[in-house]
């Protein structure tokens, strides 16, 4: 592959870069009016009492704001009867640990869901070296009000199930991320959702990855990211 890649001058490589640059900005500005109009989406009062389980006990689904307006859940995939959750899970979780004050600082709380125990978490987290909180919905029916979770009934049915309605090969779980606010009464309101690869900006690895030359490489697996392993398993 490098031996049939265009080899050139420092300015014609630089003129060529100007030229995606363009493209680049164009992206970016597109982004921020998307960024908009999210941020101008209607919103859903949540009308449930979920209760979730995590290491420091049950927590009320206001208790997972920490005191803030604003919650960001990262919708795990880890079924009750796996011993391991889902490895692409995995690799977006490996970035999770650091993100946290920073959003803290901006009111944002964050945290992980998930259908698996509570001490399946734990014992998984503890492998991992992750930090980040990380919450058991397996006693409520959260991941299925979130679309993230579907019975064996639903995913034999013939309908589209996930992101939307737009994907009909749905597994019992999968993944997403979902945005929430409160206000100083308490009532909790659900604001955004996003599923598939909309969760895609949310890889930081999968970012740097982007910037290579070979880029993902994943064209010619058996499947896109058969490549991934638990970080400790490389």
């Amino acid at each position: 592959m490098h031996n049939e890649h265009p080899i050139v001058s420092r300015e014609e490589w630089q003129k060529a870069r100007l030229e995606l640059l363009a493209r680049e900005r164009e992206l970016t500005h597109l982004r921020d009016r998307l960024s908009e109009q999210r941020r101008a989406l209607p919103w859903v009062r949540v009308e449930k009492d979920y209760v979730f389980d995590g290491a420091d006990g049950p927590k009320s689904f206001e208790q997972l704001f920490d005191g803030r307006s604003q919650l960001v859940i990262y919708h795990f995939m880890f079924q009750p009867e796996a011993e391991t959750p889902c490895k692409s899970c995995s690799f977006w979780a490996d970035t999770f640990n650091g993100i946290v004050p920073h959003l803290a600082a901006r009111d944002v709380a964050f945290c992980a869901v998930s259908r698996a125990p509570a001490k399946k978490l734990q014992a998984f987290e503890e492998r991992m070296g992750w930090t980040f909180p990380w919450y058991s919905s397996g006693a409520t029916s959260f991941n299925y009000d979130f679309a993230v979770s579907f019975t064996p009934e639903q995913v034999k049915q013939p309908d589209a199930l996930y992101n939307f309605g737009t994907y009909k090969e749905a597994g019992v779980d999968m993944p997403g991320a979902s945005a929430f606010t409160r206000d100083e009464r308490g009532s909790i309101f659900h604001t955004y959702s996003t599923y598939g690869r909309g969760i895609d900006a949310l890889n930081g690895a999968y970012q740097y990855i982007d910037l290579t030359p070979n880029g993902r490489a994943e064209a010619g697996l058996p499947d896109p990211m058969s490549w991934v392993r638990y970080h400790d398993e490389y």
